[in-house]
């Protein structure tokens, strides 16, 4: 795993990194950074909505089918596990840097999304389909960087989509309930595989409602936690802000921190729990039905506000104001591990188990999000689905080998297959963002209420007076 680390480092830092955030301040900045002066809209078309009668999407999904799809990819373990190495590997100050990317992600993800709604083609079995292979063939005019996508896709959705996932899973359910790894791995396995023949619709069905119920269980954990210890809470995010230009000072010399790590870990897990800038959710999107390529794109900037800023935000402050987290000590937990412990310490036994639920329904519904991926990556490379039972076959032994494979290491795997598929779509994303803000910019236009015309009465009333 040397080499792999050596070479997701010689990828990431700093081009990656650079290349992320430079992305997203293009079109932040390119939209007068609409995810902060137009919040009130962008929640209005996400939040506010799901009030609202919904009506059947008809050949297709429902713009919240298609974002519990996504995020059932990417609330998987980055939010639990991921943090906590994030945690580890950068200090406290990588917490800012995902905070930063997640803020600038927020139109990375709107972009992606819009694009995959504006280039998507009706499927071959029904409904539609979008993402990152079409808006770079057709849009981009490059046929080759869309198979370039498609194939570094495949990998990713083994490792970072499976193999992660399935070890998390099993790696919990063992530290809290002593569930042995390999009957875990092949349960995991069978219900994906039920779940996976029966395509999109089905996946999205259990996407929706896994999503909701996985949120409000960890949040709301999460919540409790803070508030028990809550006089230990500015000294966490004081830890956060002024470890994130000088690591080692606050915390002592001895742990290695320096800025560029906690940028990299910090910026590195932050994509991988909201996958701005991957291109991997906008597959998801880009089979909704909905109006306006733009309106999907509020979801995306709602998708990276909630995987991210809030979730992730959460298990960070929880793992620091637990105290069971020791810096000066290398050796000590990290991962899903910690995170069970941060939690355990104030809910006792319940947290640990609040965390192996949490952790089993994010990962299982994240195993759900990235086969839909990688199918259609296969897919869009072969022409037809003639190798689709085979994929599965492979992501399902996957799913197996994760439960029984220890986790050393596979992050790095992870950070590598993710390089090779954001490279070509920050490519497209950057080429096509003066097509994409000129739509955001329109759809912006059409949303501003009608000035008001003063009616018959108010004129007569006017003339009496």
């Amino acid at each position: 795993m040397t080499i792999l680390a050596k070479t997701a480092d010689a990828l990431w830092n700093p081009w990656l990194l650079g290349l992320f955030l430079f992305t997203g301040l293009v079109y932040s900045a390119g939209s007068g950074f609409f995810q902060l002066f137009e919040a009130k809209l962008w929640l209005r078309s996400t939040l506010v909505s799901l009030l609202r009668r919904r009506r059947d999407a008809g050949d297709g999904l429902s713009p919240l089918q298609a974002l519990a799809t996504a995020l059932a990819s990417t609330m998987g373990t980055g939010s639990i596990a991921g943090v906590a190495v994030a945690l580890t590997l950068g200090g406290p100050g990588a917490i800012f840097w995902m905070w930063v990317s997640a803020f600038l992600g927020m139109m990375t993800g709107c972009g992606e999304k819009l694009l995959a709604v504006q280039y998507q083609r009706p499927a071959p079995g029904g409904g539609l389909q979008g993402g990152p292979m079409f808006y770079l063939r057709d849009g981009a005019g490059s046929p080759f960087l869309a198979g370039w996508f498609a194939l570094a896709c495949l990998p990713a959705t083994l490792a970072g989509g499976d193999l992660v996932q399935s070890s998390s899973i099993a790696l919990s359910l063992e530290a809290a309930f002593g569930v042995d790894r390999l009957l875990t791995g092949l349960v995991t396995a069978l219900l994906a595989g039920l779940v996976m023949v029966g395509g999109i619709g089905r996946i999205a069905g259990v996407a929706s409602a896994l999503v909701p119920a996985m949120a409000l269980l960890y949040l709301g954990s999460g919540t409790a936690v803070l508030l028990c210890r809550a006089s230990a809470l500015p000294g966490a995010l004081r830890a956060i802000f002024s470890c994130a230009l000088s690591p080692a000072a606050p915390l002592g010399g001895g742990v290695g921190w320096t800025v560029a790590s906690a940028l990299r870990y910090g910026v590195a897990r932050g994509v991988f729990t909201n996958e701005a800038g991957l291109g991997t959710s906008a597959m998801a999107h880009g089979a909704a039905r909905t109006d306006h390529p733009a309106r999907q794109g509020m979801w995306g900037i709602f998708e990276v506000f909630l995987s991210t800023l809030v979730v992730c935000t959460m298990t960070a402050l929880v793992i620091l104001v637990s105290g069971v987290w020791q810096p000066q000590d290398p050796s000590g937990l990290t991962g899903a591990p910690l995170t069970a412990a941060a939690f355990g310490s104030v809910l006792g036994p319940a947290g640990e188990g609040i965390v192996a639920l949490s952790l089993l329904l994010f990962a299982f519904s994240s195993i759900l999000g990235w086969s839909y991926y990688g199918q259609q990556s296969l897919h869009y490379l072969t022409g037809d689905d003639r190798f689709l039972p085979a994929y599965r076959g492979v992501f399902l032994a996957c799913t197996l080998a994760g439960a029984l494979w220890e986790p050393a290491g596979v992050w790095q795997l992870v950070d590598l297959c993710n390089a090779l598929m954001a490279l070509p779509n920050l490519a497209a994303l950057l080429l096509l963002a003066p097509q994409s803000l000129r739509t955001l910019s329109c759809w912006k236009a059409e949303q501003r209420p009608a000035p008001r015309r003063p009616g018959r009465q108010n004129g007569e009333r006017r003339r009496l007076l």
